[in-house]
């Protein structure tokens, strides 16, 4: 078997560590400590991520949408797949070396996906793009740390407290989607968003895809207007048909 090579390593801005890009023939894994926050051999979820949100847009539109956390672009490729021409993809990350990866070891994985006319990618906090956002994205796509706890850096968690949820929330055009990933289930996730006025699923999916792995969860959570109170069992717009070329 070939051995896992040490590609580099990042520090997270405010963070508990370091990120740490690994190679092993032509797959990469990006780790934290012991933990592995990403593979470029599961891919199926982050790309779920994409595609559910995506298919419960409004048919006609030109949508914006915010992608939190670059990571190996599996979420915008699948997203930029969905989309028509007018779309616009704004992508916030926060991590330097992760936007240079992209560019250098990984840009096989990535394609011609940053220099899609459609792409806005910047280094920076996704938590501020959001709160200087008012009413400027039909949804919102976060995959950032491991879902609602905050793994690699203590600031994620405010993305995902009362305050952070009703940023998001002024942040999104009526009927906008607020979608978070997570490598598991949160209970108590799951009530802050109905509490800040989403109606809320959850989407069970794979790591990768048909083809198995672990189970994650994807939080889809529809901006319910003030005039009217998410019922416990609301749910975000059915999804349409797929997108033709």
């Amino acid at each position: 078997m070939i051995p896992w090579s040490l590609i580099d390593t990042a520090k997270v801005p405010d963070g508990f560590g370091d990120l740490r890009l690994m190679r092993r023939g032509d797959e990469f894994s990006i780790m934290t400590g012991a933990t592995e926050l990403m593979n470029s051999r599961l891919s199926g979820s982050e790309k779920a991520l994409a595609t559910l949100v995506c298919g419960r847009l409004r048919e006609g539109a030109a949508p914006r949408l915010l992608i939190g956390g670059l990571g190996m672009g599996f979420t915008l490729r699948a997203a930029l797949g969905e989309l028509g021409p007018q779309a616009q993809v704004v992508v916030a990350e926060l991590v330097p070396a992760v936007i240079a990866w992209a560019r250098g070891p990984m840009a096989a994985i990535f394609g011609t996906s940053l220099d899609d006319s459609r792409v806005s990618l910047f280094e920076g906090d996704v938590a501020a793009t959001i709160r200087a956002g008012r009413a400027a994205y039909d949804a919102i796509l976060l995959d950032v740390d491991n879902g609602p706890g905050g793994l690699t850096r203590a600031a994620n968690d405010g993305l995902y407290s009362p305050a952070g949820l009703a940023a998001a929330r002024a942040a999104l055009r009526p009927g906008g989607i607020l979608a978070v990933w997570s490598s598991a289930p949160d209970s108590d996730f799951t009530g802050r968003l109905r509490r800040s006025g989403f109606a809320v699923e959850e989407a069970r999916v794979r790591a990768n895809g048909k083809g198995g792995g672990a189970r994650h969860v994807i939080w889809l959570a529809a901006k319910v207007e003030a005039s009217a109170k998410p019922a416990g069992d609301a749910r975000p717009p059915r999804a349409r048909s797929p997108r033709t070329p």
